[in-house]
Parts: structure tokens; C-alpha cells; sequence
């Protein structure tokens, strides 16, 4: 379970997953970083959850990730686990409707993902217990065309995931110690109504081992 002495940034902290997030991290002890780019949505998340610090940026801007790192370092120290929950809905229309607009608004959470991870990637490895997680969903598995660009950005996310688990395993590998970081992919067919599961979820990342946990997909609810 984690505890006060870890910190968790959580990316795309302004929706209710968000909310639900802090509060679980809150509540398990832990201090957390709540990230968005909405001043006064996360001014109303720290009022809801008093403890979580925030921070503006925006994370489709590789050099604004790196200033928030920087801070992060700076005030709180190196972080412990990531929750990544920028995302979205875009969709309709069969094939046809698919649109460049709708499918770059859903690509900007692929982009911040690929931010973040590289920029927080030796903060992961380093950690005794480094915890990445995603929210996906169940329609990588069967992608319709009315949700192409959806499903289809959210491969491409949980095929980066998988690469930042592969890399932490061979980083542990080739320093000969054990694996101390996972990346977990959890897939839901919709987040609302999940949310706190989905949050409780996360925080319980620290009760497994990282070799149980890193590189897999686990689809919630849970039977």
C-alpha cells in the first residue's frame, strides 16, 4: 500500500477520474500531484481534496512537461508513480465521419503520455516501487467505425505503455537487480460510473509485485 513517503503526479487531474484519483491517493496516505491545464477546475480539486498540491501545464508541450518536472523535483522530490488520464471522446459517423479535427483533439492524449513517461522515466526506474498506469479501452480490442480515431489512438497508447514496461524491465535486467517498476494498461468499455474503481485500482499497483504487474492489461470491473 503506498504510503506519505511516495509521490504520484497525476496527468489530466480536471475530470472526475482526476478527482476520484486524489482522493484515493489521499486517502491511501500518499501525496499527490494533480496536473492539468485548467486553473480553476484544479483550484476546485484542491479544495475537494486538501493535501493535493497542483500545477498548470500543458502537456502536449514537450518543453512545458519538462519546466513541470523540474518543479516537481524541486518542491516534492522524484515521483513514485504516474497516472495518466488525459483523454477524451470523439466519435460518430461510421468511417466517413472519422475527421483530421476529431482525431487530432483525441492524439493530444497520446502526445502528453509520450511526454510525460520520457520526461518522468528515470524518476519511475529509480523509485523503489515506480508505478505508470493508463486508462484504455475495450475498444482496441474491437474497433467500430464510428470510434476508428478512438480506438485507434488508444492502441497506440497502450502500445507505448508496453514500451515503457519493456523498458523498465531491461533496464533492471542489464543492472542485474530486480524489477522495482510497472506499467499497467486498464481498460474500461466507458469510465463513467468506473471512476472510483478505476482510482482504487491504481493505488493497489503498490500491493503487487512489479515482475506480477509490469506489461499487463487488466479490464475493469473485474470479475
Amino acid at each position: 500500500m503506498p504510503d506519505n513517503r511516495r509521490l504520484v503526479l497525476v496527468a489530466g487531474a480536471t475530470s472526475t477520474s482526476g478527482l476520484a484519483a486524489a482522493r484515493a491517493l489521499s486517502g491511501a496516505g500518499v501525496r499527490a500531484v494533480a496536473v492539468g491545464r485548467d486553473p480553476e477546475k484544479l483550484g476546485r480539486l484542491a479544495e475537494a481534496v486538501p493535501g493535493v498540491r497542483t500545477e498548470v501545464c500543458d502537456l502536449t508541450d514537450a518543453a512545458a512537461v519538462q519546466s513541470l518536472a523540474e518543479r516537481v523535483r524541486e518542491t516534492d522530490g522524484r515521483i513514485d508513480g504516474l497516472f495518466h488520464l488525459v483523454g477524451g471522446w470523439r466519435g460518430g459517423g461510421g468511417l466517413a465521419g472519422q475527421s483530421d479535427e476529431d482525431y487530432r483533439i483525441l492524439e493530444a492524449s497520446f502526445t502528453a503520455l509520450r511526454h510525460v513517461t520520457r520526461t518522468f522515466d528515470d524518476d519511475l526506474r529509480a523509485s523503489e516501487a515506480g508505478r505508470l498506469a493508463i486508462v484504455s479501452s475495450t475498444a482496441v480490442a474491437r474497433p467500430l467505425a464510428g470510434g476508428a480515431n478512438y480506438a485507434a489512438v488508444k492502441a497506440a497508447s497502450e502500445a507505448w505503455t508496453r514500451a515503457v514496461a519493456h523498458g523498465f524491465a531491461k533496464a533492471a535486467r542489464d543492472a542485474g537487480e530486480p524489477l522495482r517498476a510497472a506499467a499497467v494498461i486498464f481498460r474500461v468499455k466507458a469510465l463513467d460510473g468506473l471512476e472510483d474503481t478505476v482510482a482504487d485500482a491504481f493505488v493497489k499497483l503498490w500491493d503487487a509485485d512489479a515482475a506480477s504487474i509490469n506489461d499487463t492489461v487488466v479490464t475493469l470491473p473485474q470479475d
